[in-house]
């Protein structure tokens, strides 16, 4: 139970106790300030608390979007504001000077209590989030005309409308904005209004995805039109979780997990449908299925470790970046933009209609192009960006790009035993990718051995100093190109049946890994513990082994040994990734998916 503590006997006629106790506060009420600070003391410390001007009229969303939200530790709004544990004795303390500034006075000041707590919040430095309510009414009217004024204000807003509009993404893509949102929005409330959760909705969404790959893996037609029904219906609930978290701030730790990774493994299980449909057929897909499963992976890289280095950065401004600006800024070139990046909407819709009207290779291949062609026009893109900026990147970037690295003990050993490399960190990491990519086409048995322990070298220099140069973000995704590209070329080259589904399985499980360290980021928690890089081997220490087991063995032998290597990575990842997320210490967001 939460408690709101209202500073005064509510005005007659107001609605404001309702309000608090319909979204779940204990309301008591202060007579004077000194009261207020009494009964603050008195709340159990390990509950949220709110404090309330008794004269408030506002929307009721309003008050929700101040008082509810669990992603903020302190949130104010004109006449409210709330503390969650971790901001409370930072509240209090605000409150116990405001009560020494007003004398300890025994009546309410005829100024705001709450603003002038918010006012002290901010002196203090504290991070205090105040909520765009837009439309929204939320006032403290300090006479009877203003209160008219407030209410008729409050009367001529729809509160609903604002909130279902507020439940969709303001920037999202085409297909999900003129085909999805206009009644999965509709579905979120129906959910809500019964009492479903985010969670719910997005394990729906999985089970349903899950269905379509089997329908997909049957090979059959009506499998196949089926599977692309499926895979549409599963995209609307995945369009109505986070929906559905918005219209009621249901934000959870759980939720921030289920929903950062559950996209992922819905896309990545309808390819291995997609492969094992087609196998049924006699054709053999698997390595355009694990390619188009490496690429998105590889994609996703990109955005985070360009976003992760820019975010934050200082000067960031280039002339590349002022004309996409300007090319946001006219209508059509914005739609236009957000489709050929194929984001999740529109290439979910193109793998289902193709899955329905073509074959499992058609479909692949479509994917592989534009997948290819959206990768090319964006990395393209932000390089020009990154080459034409003056951009200063702070060491939270530097560190983040670091952990995005995912090296390994290996690298790092060889990258402080081994001379120090000439270059900056992009010009050595390409350098070792070079050799391991000639390497792994030579033709000689253990020469991508050799090449894996060049590129590991050449992995722990790259990281010998902050990566905080133009082009140091593009670390990341060459690291994760080379270690899934290894796998992909020597499963092909085994040439044995089953080593390219084992070799799929293997890169899920170390992409689900890399997702999980991109997600814990994102959240503010840090990267994975040291100990569980260690145990998996980094990046270099698995191509490492990859290349050694292929040399060493025979195909039959890398195949089971593919597998194997899979289940134990998929294992140890899987079990600390749960033990965090749904620990009380996992960051309270809500994912908002890939960006449009």
């Amino acid at each position: 139970m939460s408690t709101a503590i209202l500073t005064g006997q509510p005005v007659p006629g107001s609605s404001i106790e309702g309000d608090l106790r319909s979204l779940g506060f204990e309301v008591r009420i202060a007579a004077d300030t000194a009261d207020a600070e009494t009964l603050l003391a008195q709340v159990p410390g390990d509950q949220r608390v709110a404090v309330v001007d008794a004269r408030f009229v506002g929307h009721l969303h309003a008050l929700r979007l101040g008082l509810t939200d669990p992603r903020f530790q302190l949130v104010a709004i004109p006449g409210a504001v709330t503390a969650q544990p971790a901001g409370r004795q930072t509240l209090t303390r605000a409150m116990a000077r405001e009560n020494s500034a007003d004398g300890g006075g025994t009546a309410l000041a005829v100024d705001s209590l709450t603003d002038r707590i918010a006012t002290a919040l901010d002196s203090d430095g504290a991070d205090v989030h105040r909520p765009e309510l837009g439309s929204l009414v939320a006032a403290v009217p300090a006479d009877p005309q203003s209160r008219n004024e407030a209410r008729q204000a409050v009367a001529n807003v729809d509160d609903e409308a604002v909130r279902l509009k507020s439940a969709v993404k303001s920037r999202d893509g085409f297909f999900t904005t003129f085909f999805i949102s206009p009644y999965s929005r509709y579905i979120a409330r129906w959910c809500a209004r019964r009492g479903l959760t985010p969670n719910q909705v997005t394990t729906a969404s999985l089970l349903t995805a899950l269905i379509a790959a089997g329908c997909a893996a049957t090979g059959t037609r009506v499998g196949f039109v089926a599977a692309g029904v499926l895979l549409i219906a599963s995209f609307v609930l995945d369009c109505t979780d986070g929906q559905l978290a918005r219209y009621s701030l249901q934000y959870s730790t759980l939720g921030a997990w289920l929903d950062a990774t559950f996209d992922r493994a819905k896309e990545y299980a309808y390819y291995a449908g997609l492969a094992l449909g087609a196998a049924r057929g006699g054709d053999d897909v698997w390595a355009l299925a694990l390619g188009a499963m490496i690429l998105q992976t590889c994609r996703h890289v990109v955005d985070f470790s360009f976003n992760e280095a820019n975010h934050d950065a200082t000067a960031n401004t280039s002339p590349t970046a002022a004309l996409s600006d300007k090319l946001d800024s006219v209508g059509w070139t914005v739609w236009v933009r957000r489709m050929i990046v194929l984001p999740i909407g529109e290439r979910w819709a193109m793998i289902a209609v193709l899955t329905a009207v073509t074959t499992p290779r058609i479909t692949f291949y479509v994917l592989l192009i534009g997948c290819a062609f959206a990768a090319t026009y964006t990395t393209a893109g932000r390089v020009l960006r990154s080459l034409t900026r003056r951009a200063q990147r702070t060491d939270r970037a530097a560190k983040a790009l670091a952990d995005l690295a995912d090296n390994g003990p290996l690298a790092s050993f060889l990258g402080r035993v081994t001379p120090r490399q000439l270059g900056g960190p992009f010009l050595i990491a390409l350098a070792g990718t070079v050799v391991l990519a000639v390497s792994l086409f030579s033709g000689v048995i253990w020469a991508p051995v050799v090449g894996a322990l060049v590129f590991a070298n050449t992995a722990g220099q790259a990281l010998r100093r902050p990566l905080k140069g133009a082009l140091d973000w593009l670390v990341p995704p060459l690291f994760r190109a080379a270690e899934y590209g290894t796998v992909l070329i020597l499963a092909a080259k085994a040439d044995v049946n089953g080593a390219l589904p084992a070799a799929f399985g293997l890169v899920a499980a170390v992409a689900y890994h890399h997702y999980d360290t991109v997600y814990r980021i994102r959240g503010n928690a840090g990267a994975p513990p040291a100990w569980l890089v260690r145990a998996i081997g980094g990046h270099e220490g698995r191509t490492l082994l990859v290349t050694v087991l292929a040399a060493a063995l025979t195909a039959s032998q890398f195949k089971v040994a593919l597998a194997v290597l899979a289940v134990a990575v998929a294992l140890v990842v899987l079990v600390e990734s749960i033990r965090f997320w749904v620990s009380a210490g996992a960051p309270a967001v809500h994912d908002e998916g890939e960006p449009a």
